[in-house]
């Protein structure tokens, strides 16, 4: 049994309740065996790490990787967060009026930023997000998903290797000593890691920033608002966070034993899916829910998550998209959504966004 928490009160409850946890063995279908062969989603509920960990072990991997995420080391990156902005929007402008925004400019900027923390080639790099795409997808055959999984933790054991041979000023190497010189991160959980930081890193920054410029694109009045200085980028992102979550849920939690949400009990040992997507939309929660509204009264949405397991990226994430949107629509005040059929969403079952963003600068 697998339920889905589509209600933003009940979902906020759930995501800082101590009976639910996120190791897979509290699950009754995994413990027992029943899970398919070749499953997509099965790295996501067993793979080493901070999001299949609770308790000590939980704040031991947090703690490890925090330190590359204090709001100082935040600040610190904004310079070159920017430089790398404004070097994608200089190869924008040579393009011939039209081009695909997510493919030219909100895929690279949180690529590359996360790349640098880890300490990626940009050959790596391209190849670990063309893995991690297959990874998310929800149209991918359990052999593709299989060999997705397979790929980056290879392509991942790869680069661990090569820094434990020449060490860099970078996070991968950071966590390699912790590693091995206090014992405090298993071989599994480096590599685990690595790939949570990885997919986090740049899968939902990139759905955030092209979400954004999108929303902002059919609500041109909203954008003239913006740039008129109405409203702030930062309103811009937390309202597409509500809006147009980049994640659109998340497996699994588990209920380490009988959990009553309002007139549902949910039993010890099944499975939590925490839809985010649809959280934000909640009009119970938010009034007006189905509109993008950049005037709309504080309201907490949980796109980032809740609890223990809140998003350690999230004050990064949130700088990349500020600066992006705020570059770009500096940059090409005039943007506009170009001619042609409706974006496709994207088949995945995790990642929320469209295929590709057509847009012109004139």
């Amino acid at each position: 049994m697998v339920w889905a928490i589509s209600h933003h009160d009940a979902l906020q409850q759930l995501l800082n309740d101590p009976r639910v946890g996120k190791n897979a063995q509290l699950w009754t279908t995994f413990r027992e065996g029943r899970l398919p062969e070749g499953w997509p989603l099965l790295n996501f509920v067993t793979v080493p790490g901070m999001t299949t960990a609770d308790g000590d072990d939980h704040r031991r991997l947090r703690g490890l990787v925090s330190q590359a995420f204090t709001p100082r080391r935040i600040a610190e990156l904004q310079p070159r967060i920017e430089a790398l902005t404004a070097r994608l929007l200089d190869g924008v402008a040579l393009l011939e009026g039209e081009f695909d925004l997510r493919e030219h400019f909100a895929y690279p900027l949180p690529m590359q930023v996360i790349g640098e923390l880890l300490g990626l080639a940009l050959a790596e790099q391209d190849e670990l997000h063309e893995l991690s795409d297959t990874l998310v997808s929800s149209s991918a055959t359990p052999a593709a998903a299989v060999a997705a999984q397979r790929g980056l933790f290879g392509l991942l054991g790869s680069v661990v290797a090569a820094k434990r041979a020449e060490p860099g000023d970078d996070l991968t190497t950071d966590l390699i000593a912790a590693r091995e010189e206090s014992d405090r991160l298993s071989e599994e959980e480096l590599v685990g890691t690595l790939l949570l930081m990885l997919v986090a890193g740049h899968e939902t920054t990139l759905n955030l920033i092209t979400n954004a410029v999108r929303a902002l694109l059919a609500h041109p009045d909203q954008l003239r608002q913006v740039l008129d200085g109405t409203y702030s980028w930062s309103a811009v992102v937390e309202e597409t966070l509500r809006y147009d979550s980049p994640v659109g849920q998340f497996p699994l939690r588990y209920a380490s034993e009988d959990i009553a949400v309002g007139n549902v009990l949910i039993r010890r040992g099944e499975a939590l899916l925490a839809s985010y997507g649809a959280a934000g939309r909640d009009s119970g929660h938010f009034p007006d829910a189905d509109r993008f509204d950049l005037g709309r009264k504080p309201a907490k949405h949980l796109s980032l998550g809740h609890g223990p397991h809140f998003c350690l990226g999230a004050g990064l994430a949130r700088l990349e998209a500020e600066t992006a949107l705020r570059e770009l629509f500096t940059r090409f005040p005039d943007l506009t959504l170009a001619d042609g059929p409706a974006p496709e969403p994207i088949g995945s079952f995790i990642s929320n966004s469209v295929r590709t963003l057509r847009v012109r600068t004139s």
